[in-house]
């Protein structure tokens, strides 16, 4: 009892006090101005209102799809509501070659990189897992290994700019439905992986934020039409969750909770999480790392 007392219940306090309730630094377009910013899955929907939002600010942008055509239209755009630059490549994130060449390509164009923003996805259909492996192979690649190439290849860059990575999740990486079985994988796994590598970065003191967003159900027109008729749920608007993404990757936030629902962000904010990573954080002994330099 005199432990519950005298640590347990003051660290709880501290943890519920500065997870619910600490202030952010309050978000600044400007922010933005000058910043060179890679968004991936940019030919439509969420990755599409991201790149014009960051034209707006003044950002640097360099866009990827497999849509040639989208992408120069997307480019176009963006140009005209004034980014600083904006180029594309397309290809598919099904070639993990590619993606590394994607990076490598911005950093010859831009000279550098400020802001990783992933956020394509590949289909997958709702309906009952059977026995679609391949299924469960594609969705793992594309919307979690082609990541963490992409992450990989971009972390020399953003070390030198204290940079920032942003994946785009959603809350079935949080907690579990029907009928999305591979999709779920493949967003649990963004939540391990990344929650695991923002650890590591603040151990071997690499100043680079990951910025994890878990959205609900967005009104892009592919998800609109995937859950027609299925999910009797209200989707939020895809031009203000693609600002709200930005935020908090700008702001350097390790979460971004974003949908119609606002339980969704009290809910999911777990502290339970947070105390038992304290915890368990403490059981590590990180020097030999460390000392053999075995960092990122």
């Amino acid at each position: 009892m005199a432990f519950v007392k005298n640590y347990l219940l003051p660290i709880l306090g501290i943890f519920l006090a500065y997870y619910y309730y600490s202030a952010s630094e309050e978000f600044r377009p400007e922010m933005l101005q000058g910043k060179k910013v890679i968004v991936t899955g940019a030919s439509k929907g969420i990755g599409k209102e991201m790149a014009y939002h960051l034209a707006k600010m003044g950002a640097h942008v360099m866009v990827t799809a497999r849509s040639e055509e989208t992408l120069k239209k997307v480019v176009s755009h963006c140009l005209e509501l004034g980014a600083a630059s904006a180029h594309y490549l397309a290809g598919t994130m099904e070639n993990m070659t590619f993606a590394e060449q994607f990076v490598a390509k911005t950093g010859q164009l831009m000279g550098g990189l400020d802001m990783l923003i992933l956020n394509h996805i590949t289909h997958t259909p709702l309906k009952f897992f059977r026995d679609d492996i391949r299924l469960v192979r594609d969705s793992m690649e594309v919307n979690f290994l082609s990541y963490v190439v992409l992450s990989v290849a971009a972390l020399p860059m953003l070390k030198k700019s204290n940079g920032s990575i942003v994946v785009v999740s959603s809350v079935a990486g949080k907690i579990s439905n029907p009928l999305i079985a591979p999709y779920a994988a493949s967003k649990f796994a963004l939540d391990g992986f990344f929650s695991s590598i923002r650890k590591e970065y603040s151990v071997a003191k690499v100043n680079v934020s990951i910025t994890l967003c878990i959205l609900g159900l967005i009104n892009t027109d592919t998800a609109m039409k995937a859950v027609s008729g299925i999910l009797d749920s209200d989707a939020s608007p895809k031009e203000e969750c693609a600002l709200e993404i930005i935020k908090g990757g700008a702001l350097r936030q390790e979460e971004v909770y974003y949908g119609r629902s606002v339980w969704t962000a009290l809910l999911l904010k777990n502290p339970g999480r947070k105390i038992l990573e304290f915890f368990s954080d403490r059981s590590y002994n990180m020097d030999k790392f460390i000392k053999n330099k075995e960092l990122p």
